[in-house]
């Protein structure tokens, strides 16, 4: 760990660590590296606000079992740096990453952290070659440094909702659709993840005179039959048994992989035999040993999820409500988020809620703006300096659901306190 806030500190300090939307930076990069972005197989592209990485890591885990390989860049990472760089069969090493670092710090220039960082995948993947390589897009897909490729096998979009507005001049939804699929390949495969209707005519609207092949969601289909989720198309039913998957959007996104994995020639057998595997750190994931889990009492279960938007406040509340169990909530946030819309998904969830800071990131909405817009909203609460005294101020004998949600980087914290 102490390697990764190392790379971290190294990278804030030698690039530019604020978010400047542009191509002209990495593509000059990219020439003077030799344009290693043309050795990458099979490119796929995955975009959109919610929903990216559990469709990408579906989607990967499928074509892995289907006996072929991939890389994979994301952002951003939990844990470690390392996380965003799965190259081949494995994650590069700490001293592989800072290696590519010092390569790509030598061209003079004035790169962001996230351009250095697309870089550290692109130069590590070139070296290889593997059947597929799949990219996660960062905030908006018509200057992310990802769009660099001409013609990439796939790309694929998923929810499109308000997160990321304070990037915009307008702060609209109606610039977010166009900053993600105004700007899309004409010559590919494009496949539109689930979308509310208003989005989702607006997209079509965008669409309307590209020339790649647009597969909608209307193609496939989530159904439900008594407790058992089931992915539905013309051709296939397939069981979506997996054991670590708990919310319906997140299944939403488990059949947009499918969809495509189907398409990619991928037989159901693979798809069925992989999903009792697919699990996300970080997503609606249940901590059930660690450090943190044996602080506990043993009538106390804890769960983590990275929701951040409202769409996923309201998928996180939608699961919240199918279990009985007494629910209190820690809550961190970043800024440039919506707090106020974002916890009135949430009325009636939690019995207590308490608000931290999320530890070691500037970016961090303190514990006291948290706690006075959930008094505002009307919630009982309670604030603390960290996560740790957070904890012990719920923690009881009382049979209970502890729900840490907010910021995938304070899951990331947690998850190596445990």
């Amino acid at each position: 760990m102490l390697q990764s806030i190392n790379l971290y500190k190294y990278l804030n300090k030698n690039f530019n660590k604020s978010v400047k939307f542009g191509l002209h930076r990495i593509k000059l990069a990219l020439k003077l590296l030799g344009n290693p972005e043309r050795k990458l197989n099979n490119i796929i592209q995955v975009l959109g606000e919610s929903g990216k990485f559990s469709t990408l890591y579906s989607l990967k885990s499928f074509i892995e079992a289907n006996g072929q390989t991939t890389t994979m860049h994301i952002s951003p990472s939990l844990k470690d740096i390392r996380e965003r760089f799965y190259i081949g069969k494995g994650y590069l090493s700490h001293k592989e990453i800072k290696k590519t670092i010092n390569q790509i710090e030598k061209l003079k220039i004035p790169l962001t952290v996230y351009e250095c960082l697309t870089l550290v995948f692109i130069l590590n993947a070139s070296k290889l070659n593997t059947d597929y390589n799949i990219q996660e897009t960062g905030a908006f897909w018509r200057l992310d440094s990802n769009n660099i490729h001409d013609f990439p096998r796939l790309q694929i979009c998923t929810n499109i909702n308000k997160q990321h507005l304070n990037f915009l001049k307008k702060k609209t939804l109606d610039e977010v659709i166009k900053e993600d699929v105004g700007s899309l390949s004409n010559y590919t495969n494009i496949y539109i993840g689930k979308q509310s209707p208003s989005v989702l005519r607006k997209i079509k609207k965008h669409l309307n005179s590209n020339k790649s092949k647009i597969i909608y969601p209307n193609t496939w289909r989530l159904t439900k039959k008594r407790d058992q989720y089931y992915y539905q198309d013309r051709k296939f039913r397939i069981k979506l048994n997996s054991k670590n998957v708990y919310s319906k959007g997140m299944f939403e996104n488990i059949c947009l992989a499918i969809k495509v994995a189907i398409d990619l020639n991928i037989d159901k057998k693979t798809i069925q035999k992989t999903l009792p595997k697919l699990s996300f750190e970080g997503r609606f994931q249940y901590l059930n040993k660690g450090k943190i889990k044996n602080k506990l009492h043993k009538h106390e279960t804890i769960m983590i999820d990275g929701a951040h938007a409202v769409a996923d406040a309201k998928n996180l509340a939608a699961y919240l409500k199918t279990t009985k169990l007494t629910k209190y909530g820690i809550w961190a946030m970043s800024k440039n988020k919506e707090p106020d819309l974002f916890i009135k998904q949430l009325k009636g969830i939690f019995k207590k809620i308490v608000t931290v800071p999320i530890e070691n990131e500037p970016s961090s909405v303190s514990a006291n703006e948290l706690y006075k817009v959930a008094i505002k909203n009307k919630f009982k609460v309670e604030k603390s300096n960290n996560f740790i005294e957070a904890l012990k101020k719920i923690s009881s004998k009382e049979k209970k659901l502890i729900v840490c949600f907010g910021s995938l980087y304070n899951c990331g914290n947690i998850l190596n306190k445990n």
